[in-house]
């Protein structure tokens, strides 16, 4: 089982985003694959619940309660959706669980400064240092062709150790798909196409960071 999580200490930053559209689409591949919400807020439980029956199966866990007892032993994929404010024990609590880290950016220096401290949190961590999970960023809900993408794509160039992987687009899309309990993957190409493509690089990046499962 390969275990993925979403993390940054910041709020607001799209974790649950990227988080059920990553298990939306490992389920749409056909692998067997769950999600553990550690947030009380439930934001990626309250999407599992709104998923179709006739969508892919995603296990929904409560982390937030008790953890990872009860995620299923045949999942080839596990996709965490950490809190915010996580810091010190937490942090080494979740990541200790973690082969990959996902911290998703947005454009803005609030979130640069918060994510560099985050960052920084994370690595000096003992339980990060042991387990040698990798990092990626990813910058989330962009607006291209402004300055200020221009100052975010700058800043995750310049973030030591640490792989800058994708460029996801600001888009109603995401919104529509959370709204029906879909991932961005299974919205008609016609209309998702464009997201589809941003997404490519950080999927490539997944798939290089395991063997990929037999489906």
């Amino acid at each position: 089982m390969h275990h993925i999580l979403v993390m940054n200490s910041k709020g607001g930053c799209g974790k649950s985003t990227l988080a059920t559209n990553l298990a939306a689409y490992f389920a749409q591949e056909g692998f067997s694959t769950a999600l553990a919400d550690f947030d009380r807020q439930q934001t990626s439980l309250d999407w599992l619940r709104r998923r179709p029956a006739d969508r892919p199966e995603i296990a929904g866990v409560a982390g937030f309660e008790d953890g990872l007892r009860h995620i299923p032993r045949t999942a080839d994929y596990l996709v965490m959706d950490a809190p915010a404010r996580t810091h010190d024990e937490e942090v080494g609590e979740l990541v200790r669980r973690a082969d990959t880290v996902i911290v998703p950016v947005l454009p803005s220096p609030i979130d640069m400064d918060a994510t560099s401290r985050f960052i920084e949190e994370l690595r000096d961590t003992t339980t990060f240092q042991k387990r040698r999970a990798k990092v990626a960023v990813v910058a989330n809900r962009v607006r291209e062709n402004t300055r200020i993408f221009d100052e975010l794509d700058e800043y995750l160039d310049g973030i030591t150790r640490t792989r800058y992987v994708a460029v996801l687009r600001e888009a109603q899309n995401y919104n529509r798909a959370f709204d029906r309990g879909l991932g961005i993957h299974e919205l008609p190409e016609y209309l998702a196409w464009q997201d589809w493509d941003r997404w490519e690089p950080l999927l490539e990046w997944l798939w290089s960071r395991a063997s990929r499962p037999s489906s």
